[in-house]
């Protein structure tokens, strides 16, 4: 198995971790504390669920940073009489099997060769600069998790400041100074613009999810529909399932478990369920 990349503490994660220190210290005890009161049983309560939904932000965050995305064992070789593995995905030129020049054997499918960590990444969807690390195989569900926790936290922080701002006009309390306000400035720049791309970066993975797609896999069959056409036929993804399946098969079968950043079910990455039996192969890249 190939060794596992260092992992660096790059600038694009220092600027996750500060603004979420910083959002959460405005959130707590300015938002929270101007509006409802920390001695509050309401705003106690609010700190609470939001201290304890920043630190499943942070837990997520980090594993996304530290877990191996999964990759390709140097030894993979496929097994084009495997009865149980009936498509192998094959070049488009040529139709030999996909081979990387670079990590010297062959690809499984749904895997692909990421330049930044010079490596193949097993069922990759993207390389991913704000955790400095691919998206892939054994880190999809981490990642998703992280995700919806952070557009969850965003949400709530957001709904604190404009609930404070709202309140602070209505007794028309007037600061001296921008001590104050400075907060609400910064953390409404970071929140609205923030919360709105995490939530469209969210449906575009609850959309993948649902059609067992990666993002490389939804634009590839983008083009593979296009050509489908041409020839009078049509194109079908072979790893959607339905989507419970397609569910099950990323986030776990456990439906309790599926916002839990557990990736006990999800198998060695080499081979994957299909909708299809008896083809042997599937035009790929």
């Amino acid at each position: 198995m190939p060794m596992s990349r260092p992992r660096y503490l790059t600038l694009p994660i220092i600027i996750v971790f500060v603004s979420i220190g910083y959002l959460y210290f405005s959130t707590v005890f300015i938002f929270i504390k101007e509006w409802l009161g920390l001695t509050t049983a309401t705003g106690l309560l609010n700190a609470s669920l939001l201290s304890a939904m920043v630190l499943m932000l942070l837990v997520t965050y980090v594993m996304a940073i530290v877990r191996d995305p999964g990759y390709v064992p140097s030894t993979f070789a496929p097994d084009i009489e495997d009865p149980d593995n009936p498509i192998q995905e094959i070049k488009r030129k040529g139709g030999d099997l996909r081979y990387c020049q670079k990590c010297s054997h062959y690809k499984p499918p749904r895997a692909h060769h990421c330049r930044v960590c010079k490596t193949c990444v097993l069922k990759m969807d993207h390389h991913c600069v704000w955790i400095n690390n691919c998206v892939g195989h054994a880190n999809y569900k981490i990642f998703f998790v992280f995700l919806l926790d952070a557009v969850f936290t965003s949400t709530h922080s957001m709904i604190f400041l404009v609930g404070s701002a709202v309140h602070d006009i209505h007794k028309d309390q007037r600061q001296s100074g921008g001590s104050i306000r400075t907060p609400y400035i910064i953390c409404g720049v970071l929140l609205f613009p923030l919360t709105f791309a995490l939530t469209i970066l969210l449906g575009w993975h609850i959309y993948l999810v649902l059609r067992n797609k990666t993002t490389i896999e939804h634009h590839e069959g983008v083009r593979a529909m296009w050509l489908a056409e041409k020839v009078g036929s049509v194109y079908q993804h072979p790893y959607h399932l339905g989507a419970y399946e397609n569910l099950s098969s990323v986030l776990g079968p456990n439906i309790l478990c599926w916002v839990c950043p557990t990736t006990g079910h999800i198998g060695s990455g080499l081979r994957f369920r299909t909708s299809y039996d008896g083809i042997n192969t599937v035009s790929s890249r």
